[in-house]
């Protein structure tokens, strides 16, 4: 499936189960709790996981994604957590961020085409306050073909070079392709090839 339209989310998302499980991703989890909390944003943050996980370590949480019946279930995981998520619902590509205001921002497992994610990435530097974190994980290109999640696509798919290119601004903190064993719902699950990356805007 290539067209990952707000449609698509929808439907995929239109189910009682939390299809990506309700706890954080295990790279975001771990190095969201190196940082002192500030304000953190999630970008294709889906039912919200980790946007739930981040409120509750003191983060001033700000979500965006397509589907407003994933923004439904992640105010619903929120409130039975006890905490509070600015959640937006809108197109990734035409979202633009406030400028030098985060501390933190979040792409886990979201996916688009080069030039568009590109664009974003160019975003993503400017949202950030200086000292502001990148985390980052994604599917790698020898993703193709396995069944543990992401778009069968390879143009939707990054590589660590242009991992490395795109963030080449920021200073490099962390950055691995890795072969991992996801355990996140039922739509990622097994042995996964991902890029890895951690970055910093420096003052």
């Amino acid at each position: 499936m290539n067209n990952f339209d707000s449609k698509f989310w929808d439907e995929r998302f239109f189910v009682k189960e939390y299809i990506y499980g309700i706890e954080p991703n295990p790279f975001f989890k771990e190095h969201i709790d190196k940082l002192i909390p500030g304000k953190i944003l999630l970008l294709g943050e889906g039912e919200g996981r980790n946007a739930i996980y981040g409120a509750q370590k003191g983060w001033k949480v700000d979500a965006v994604d397509y589907s407003g019946v994933a923004k439904n279930k992640a105010m619903e995981l929120a409130k039975k957590s006890g905490v509070n998520i600015n959640y937006r619902v809108q197109p990734i590509q035409s979202y633009n961020p406030i400028e030098n205001y985060y501390d933190a921002i979040a792409i886990i497992f979201l996916h688009l085409n080069e030039q568009d994610r590109s664009i974003l990435h160019y975003k993503i530097f400017d949202a950030l306050d200086f000292g502001g974190t990148v985390i980052l994980e994604v599917f790698d290109k020898d993703q193709l073909g396995k069944t543990s999640g992401g778009p069968q696509n390879i143009n939707m798919l990054y590589s660590l070079n242009e991992i490395k290119n795109d963030f080449r601004t920021l200073q490099e903190i962390y950055l691995k392709k890795e072969i991992v064993n996801l355990d996140e719902g039922d739509k990622h699950t097994g042995k996964a090839s991902v890029v890895r990356y951690v970055g910093r805007k420096l003052k």
